[in-house]
């Protein structure tokens, strides 16, 4: 793919896997609701997200800032496409970073948008939660439907 076609893609998406390194040295691979902000080196996207500050992928991140993204879609070999981010990983506990990024995560991913029943719970969790900020170091990227009548 294309940077473009990348970062059109991943505004299709909402979920990615985000691989850690766990405490035992085998990958912790957990799915997150993901916003695209900022692009780092060569327009490469910037994925943020929000967890538990106690779950195990804020531990691991604590402990090693590194982290592996995959967003993939398709289910026949010919329609396959999908994403690979090496990230270096910032952990965000500013509450008003937090309350931006909630509310942004949730418009997108919340049928029929913001209400106030959402916001209500956007505050409640905020208080539990840090913000990771993905930063793209390198992507690797395949879209199966562009290969059509090569296999």
């Amino acid at each position: 793919m294309t940077v473009e076609e990348l970062h059109a893609y991943l505004r299709e998406e909402r979920t990615v896997a985000v691989a850690t390194n766990g405490p035992r040295g085998r990958p912790h691979v957990v799915p997150l609701w993901y916003v695209t902000r900022d692009t780092g080196p060569d327009g490469a996207p910037e994925l943020w997200g929000w967890t538990y500050a106690r779950s195990q992928k804020t531990r691991n991140l604590e402990r090693d800032p590194r982290a592996t993204l995959q967003i993939e879609s398709g289910e026949l070999y010919a329609e396959l496409r999908g994403a690979m981010l090496e990230c270096d990983v910032v952990i965000h506990r500013d509450p008003a970073v937090l309350a931006e990024l909630a509310l942004e995560l949730f418009e997108r991913n919340t049928p029929g948008g913001l209400n106030d029943e959402v916001r209500a719970v956007v505050q409640r969790q905020a208080a539990k939660r840090v913000g990771l900020q993905f930063v793209t170091r390198r992507a690797a990227t395949w879209d199966h439907r562009k290969l059509a009548g090569t296999y």
